[in-house]
């Protein structure tokens, strides 16, 4: 059967290998999204993708109320990484943490860590949550990969054990523009670190500054919100050394 054939207009997330031929069975809320919400018949198609097999069409060959087995038809999409890119950010309240790691898994990360700095209003998290976030987003924006989303993280210690060959962005409303800065750097590895909305402490600035793997740069003439700030930079960063250009 040609691609064309195949219309499927649901995707999901799956961890499990994906190849033609290949049968994959269904969680109990998979089975309930797919046959009780969306009402789909065996014999329909969904889209699959698992972060590293790329994405496949396949059949739905059983259909339960607890289960169901899909069976992979074709390749529809190859594997597309995105760049090696993190995002670092203080959690705020939890509408708008959900929103950045939403975002950041749609406009193209590896990895979204969230950071407790000394202005950090936000202790706790629910990677577990934020996870099943990134998933969603990255279903609904038709990427084929995940970025992990890690447990929250001091950032003293993170900035004590980093691999200096990962340059950061580091977002400071003090100094030049985002584009301006990057002018005279290379793609590579990079992380862009988001502050909270007390902003970073003068000790944590002055310990940035001093790194020789940051790039300090402004996001602008205004004080952006962190969940504002987060879009921003991802694009900033996308237009110049990522793969939107």
């Amino acid at each position: 059967m040609s691609e064309e054939q195949f219309q499927a207009k649901i995707r999901l997330y799956v961890d499990h290998p994906l190849a033609e031929g290949q049968s994959i069975p269904l969680e109990r809320d998979q089975a309930h999204y797919l046959f009780g919400v969306m009402r789909q018949p065996e014999g329909a198609y969904v889209a699959l993708f698992n972060s590293r097999d790329g994405e496949y069409v396949a059949e739905i060959t059983q259909a339960g109320k607890r289960g169901g087995e899909l069976t992979c038809r074709i390749q529809s999409k190859p594997l597309q990484l995105p760049p090696d890119l993190w995002l670092l950010f203080a959690p705020i309240k939890k509408a708008r943490t959900d929103f950045i790691v939403e975002k950041a898994a749609e406009m193209g990360t590896q990895r979204i860590v969230p950071v407790q700095t000394e202005f950090t209003n936000s202790e706790r998290i629910r990677q577990d949550r934020l996870q099943a976030h990134a998933i969603e987003a990255a279903e609904q924006c038709g990427g084929t990969y995940v970025p992990e989303v890690a447990g929250l993280h001091r950032l003293d210690r993170i900035l004590a054990d980093w691999d200096p060959e990962r340059q950061i962005m580091f977002c400071d409303e003090t100094l030049v523009g985002a584009a301006q800065a990057l002018q005279a750097v290379e793609s590579g590895k990079w992380a862009i670190l988001i502050g909270p909305e007390g902003g970073f402490s003068e000790a944590e600035r002055k310990r940035l500054h001093a790194l020789p793997f940051t790039h300090a740069v402004s996001l602008g003439p205004r004080i952006l919100r962190a969940d504002t700030a987060a879009v921003a930079a991802l694009t900033i960063w996308q237009t110049h050394l990522g793969d939107w250009s």
